[in-house]
């Protein structure tokens, strides 16, 4: 299953992108064995300042067509590391092709795409900077991948 992380805004050069990249790289190699992965990021920009619906129609471009959609949204659901890992190998195990995790700009997911997503996650009920919730997806997918891997990453 193939991993799409599709995002408003570039991440430039700097701790966090180490730590996005350190962590994909790290998943890529633990997810291969268990069919999870690779991960790769499609960042979109919306460079003439339309908004969040400007934003939805670029990031509808960029979710693969027949992936399942995860959106990154405050309201979403709050799981655990060991059932976000479970739910990554459900949708694996079902026969899932690609998994688009969507992450919006400064302002959020546009409305409409939120209500097409399969699914909604959140990090908990705090806002976080979008950019900073690649690097935490980043993490929780190599944690996930851990875990299912039986590693001893993940401690409890």
């Amino acid at each position: 299953m193939r991993v799409h992380i599709c995002a408003v805004g570039r991440l430039r050069q700097g701790p966090a992108r180490d730590l996005y990249d350190d962590y994909l790289t790290r998943f890529d190699r633990t997810g291969r064995a268990l069919a999870i992965g690779p991960a790769q990021l499609i960042e979109v920009e919306d460079k003439k300042g339309g908004g969040m619906a400007a934003e939805a129609v670029l990031l509808q471009r960029a979710i693969p067509d027949g992936a399942l959609i995860c959106a990154m949204d405050e309201r979403g659901k709050i799981l655990s590391s060991p059932d976000f890992a479970h739910q990554l190998a459900a949708w694996r195990d079902q026969g899932r092709q690609d998994l688009a995790f969507v992450i919006g700009g400064a302002d959020g997911i546009d409305p409409a795409l939120r209500t097409q997503a399969d699914t909604s996650l959140s990090f908990g009920k705090m806002v976080w900077p979008h950019m900073l919730v690649r690097v935490m997806l980043s993490e929780q997918l190599y944690r996930a991948a851990s875990i299912l891997a039986g590693s001893p990453y993940h401690r409890v």
